[in-house]
């Protein structure tokens, strides 16, 4: 029997990349400011105070967030000499039209300027600042990520003007704010987990009660989520209108629960980052000093607050049913359809899959296309051929979403379908990007299709963070 994790994994699997002819690209990054920002860095760009960091998706390898800060100085009649300044002055307003925000801010201005950076899936968020006196010019501009909507890309040149120049160039990518700031501000419990490196560990259990009392009295199988260990990293995250108290415990290889746990304090709007180790864990200090345990307003009872030292003689040695040993609530409510609504809902699934396949082939046609005969026509034909595929799908897509809810899919394996379908369009649009690369690809039907899957990207992407 079929799983439903299982086939939306490989409906929504990763697209062949399109390869293509570089020349005539249709710009959609603000190439030029790009350039004349990277030549600034390669002339008079400083090596001490750098940051550079790039941060993959493991599974797809697309970039989630990058860093890149860049130091520079210079002498006045230097960089007049080489224009450099008159081409940002040129370059930067040339390519407003690809930006949703772009600032200008002239040196005497009082305004100061600082951008929010969002990574870690929304559960991570700094602050850098950009312009920091009144002396600086600044000029900045924040566009959409052509390949993944979800992303934001700044660009930011600011500096002093005085004899000896200094200035601080700025390119980063990360989550857009407007799509995140939302939730992070909602009444969200998060747990931001890190396996020690003197660990194996690749599944936790969370419990979660209203009080200290109730949470010892609490049921073994009685846990409210699972944890899996992914890349060393765990996560959790729970709507909560009022501080609960909760726990994290160990699923052993053999499928029993270690008989070590860590209680904690669950606040609305906090996340708790916390490391695993052998028998210890680094706690979240800042945060038990603010709202846990050392903050005075702890709901755990003294023993709880003492710590995983103090509950080494809990015997603890029953087993996790089968059904939740692979963390997958969705096998369970599989076998509690009728015959007659699993045979619906895989009917629907495979359509899906089916339709994805296609998808897929149109793709790899296209590709097989751009390396023989090179048609305008077919590619044209084909590309016309996807956008109608892809508003299909959508169908499909919504029929399974009518079918789960109908059927009462676990609201625990909603964010996962969700996340695979935006995977699937992200990597659309990636492909679709480098078509743009190619002048026979480049026009009016690769457009419509880039636009209509931008849009389900975001469609989507809002969709998963309502069932979060």
């Amino acid at each position: 029997m079929k799983r439903i994790i299982i086939m939306l994994l490989i409906a929504c699997s990763a697209l062949t990349t399109i390869s293509a002819d570089p020349s005539a690209a249709l710009q959609k990054k603000p190439e030029t400011v790009i350039f004349t920002l990277n030549t600034i860095i390669q002339k008079f760009g400083l090596n001490e105070g750098q940051v550079y960091s790039v941060n993959r998706n493991p599974n797809t390898g697309i970039i989630e967030s990058s860093i890149k800060i860049v130091p520079f100085h210079c002498s006045a009649n230097h960089i007049q000499n080489d224009n450099v300044m008159n081409a940002v002055a040129i370059n930067f307003p040339k390519e407003e039209p690809l930006a949703y925000q772009f600032l200008h801010i002239q040196p005497g201005s009082n305004e100061m300027f600082s951008l929010k950076v969002i990574t870690n899936n929304g559960m991570d968020q700094s602050t850098q600042r950009i312009r920091t006196n009144r002396d600086q010019e600044m000029w900045l501009m924040c566009c959409k990520n052509p390949e993944n909507p979800q992303l934001r890309d700044a660009y930011a040149i600011v500096w002093d003007h005085y004899d000896e120049i200094d200035g601080t160039i700025y390119m980063i990518t990360s989550l857009r704010p407007d799509m995140y700031e939302k939730s992070m501000a909602s009444n969200a419990f998060r747990i931001d987990g890190r396996v020690g490196s003197d660990l194996n560990d690749s599944l936790y259990v969370v419990y979660m009660a209203d009080t200290a009392e109730e949470l010892d009295q609490i049921d073994d199988d009685a846990f409210v989520a699972t944890m899996p260990v992914v890349n060393k990293r765990f996560t959790f995250s729970v709507e909560i209108d009022k501080p609960k108290v909760g726990r994290i415990r160990t699923v052993m290889p053999d499928g029993s629960l270690c008989k070590l746990w860590t209680n904690l304090d669950f606040v609305p709007g906090e996340t708790y980052r916390i490391t695993t180790h052998n028998g210890w864990y680094e706690e979240d200090r800042d945060y038990e000093n603010r709202v846990g345990r050392y903050s005075g307003h702890s709901l755990l009872n003294d023993l709880q607050k003492r710590g995983i030292d103090d509950q080494v003689t809990v015997e603890v040695v029953d087993s996790i049913p089968e059904e939740f040993r692979v963390a997958d609530p969705v096998q369970s409510w599989r076998e509690k359809l009728s015959p007659v609504h699993k045979l619906q809902f895989e009917t629907k699934v495979d359509q899906v899959a089916l339709a994805v396949g296609s998808i897929k082939d149109n793709y790899k046609a296209i590709n097989e296309t751009l390396t023989g005969f090179r048609s305008r026509e077919k590619v044209v034909l084909l590309i016309d051929q996807l956008l109608r595929q892809n508003k299909e799908l959508d169908k499909k897509f919504q029929e399974v979403f009518k079918l789960a809810k109908n059927f009462d899919v676990p609201a625990t394996a909603m964010p996962g379908l969700y996340k695979d379908i935006v995977q699937f369009y992200t990597e659309q649009n990636k492909a679709l990007n480098d078509l743009y690369k190619d002048s026979i690809t480049n026009g009016k039907s690769i457009r419509k299709l880039h636009e209509y899957v931008t849009k389900q990207t975001e469609k989507y992407i809002k969709e998963m963070e309502n069932v979060l």
